[in-house]
């Protein structure tokens, strides 16, 4: 857990940056077979099949990872889509000069679509901080420290099989855990991790797979003493969240219906959600996250930063994210070797005796991409311009 919240920036001097000339931009899908299948409420995945935005400019090589699935059953946007407004839209508004702030105001003018917009402006953040020769924390405005590291435990068969992956996240001494939960497999999966396991900080994931009417079985998780329920109703709703929090103990936490500051604001005021999970991939890149997180740190609301089972390109943005005041929850920032064989990048993600993990060290992200693995699990790159 992190001390006390201070007001983190809103985006500048990050705001003010120019944006280098850019010599080389390529897509490329790569895939990368995961260690076991993850499973939520509404699909499976056996891989992860990742969008990767590469620019070079400056002598530099920067790179934005795309949070997108092949397949819309998470989100909207697909890896096909985010192509698509990459190469068609996005793109052609950058040019060499014009500030990051600039490009954000540009990128406003494309309705939706924030994951695309998030690669790009990655990228572009990215390229930034290696032409200046500065860790990306520094930019965000953040202090170099360990990061608490939380996990993701997705949908088991049995409740045993779910003590037994808590058990051994436990072991790694992970600060939090989050257990995927659905209808048919929620209560007496949480039951029997609290038994095992009274003191653990514990919250329940349901993806959207509940509705109103069933609020009264979601009342029944709160005498299990969770941190929170993430969104339990519709991935784009959040009116009825906030009529559920009424009827809970429990606080809830929102996920996929916020996409931007509007957003939470909204939700907010309705009183939607009193916890927040922030995936800056989600919302539109580190500009809208940073002005999310002021808004958050302002009104007192907790924050945590979510994964997306990126590879290690988009997992060390988020750790260097984390390094930004305001992040009061340990985030979904697991060890690669949870997830991937063989990722992308040296370093890997390691948790260290203290259930912590470093910034990666180094210009921009910091991680480095090792070609011999990107050309082995790269499936198609298209230069661009």
């Amino acid at each position: 857990m992190s001390g006390p919240t201070r007001t983190p920036p809103v985006g500048f001097p990050l705001e003010d940056e120019a944006v280098p000339a850019i010599d080389h931009a390529d897509l490329l899908l790569v895939r990368l077979p995961f260690v076991q299948p993850f499973s939520i409420s509404s699909a499976t995945w056996t891989c992860k099949e990742a969008l990767l935005l590469r620019l070079e400019g400056s002598g530099v090589t920067a790179w934005g990872e795309c949070v997108a699935d092949p397949d819309p059953f998470y989100a909207p946007e697909t890896t096909t889509s985010a192509r698509h407004l990459i190469t068609e839209f996005l793109l052609p508004l950058v040019e060499p000069g014009v500030t990051l702030g600039e490009i954000d105001r540009r990128f406003g003018r494309v309705r939706g679509n924030r994951m695309a917009k998030a690669t790009v402006e990655n990228a572009l953040v990215d390229l930034v901080a290696k032409a200046r020769g500065v860790p990306l924390h520094a930019l965000l405005g953040g202090t170099l420290r360990k990061v608490p590291s939380g996990i993701s435990i997705g949908l088991q068969e049995t409740p045993a099989d779910l003590v037994r992956e808590v058990a051994a996240a436990v072991g790694k001494r992970y600060h939090r855990v989050k257990v995927k939960v659905k209808k048919g497999k929620d209560v007496d999966f949480v039951a029997a991790v609290r038994d095992r396991f009274p003191d653990l900080p514990l919250m329940a994931d349901a993806n959207g797979d509940y509705t109103l009417e069933d609020a009264p079985h979601l009342a029944r998780l709160d005498a299990y003493g969770l941190t929170m329920i993430e969104q339990p109703l519709s991935y784009a709703d959040i009116h009825q969240h906030a009529i559920l929090a009424r009827e809970l103990k429990t606080p809830l936490c929102l996920d996929e219906s916020i996409h931007d500051l509007a957003d939470f604001e909204a939700a907010l005021a309705l009183g939607a959600c009193r916890v927040l999970n922030l995936k800056q991939g989600r919302v539109g890149g580190l500009l809208e996250s940073l002005r999310i997180l002021r808004h958050a740190a302002e009104r007192g609301v907790p924050v945590w930063s979510g994964g997306m089972d990126e590879t290690g390109i988009g997992r060390a943005v988020n750790i260097h994210l984390q390094t930004v005041d305001g992040f009061t929850l340990p985030g979904d920032t697991s060890e690669t070797a949870r997830y991937f064989h063989e990722d992308l990048v040296d370093p890997p993600v390691v948790l260290d005796e203290e259930g912590t993990v470093d910034v990666p060290p180094g210009a921009g992200f910091g991680a480095v991409v090792v070609p011999e693995r990107l050309e082995r699990l790269t499936l198609r790159v298209e230069r661009l311009r």
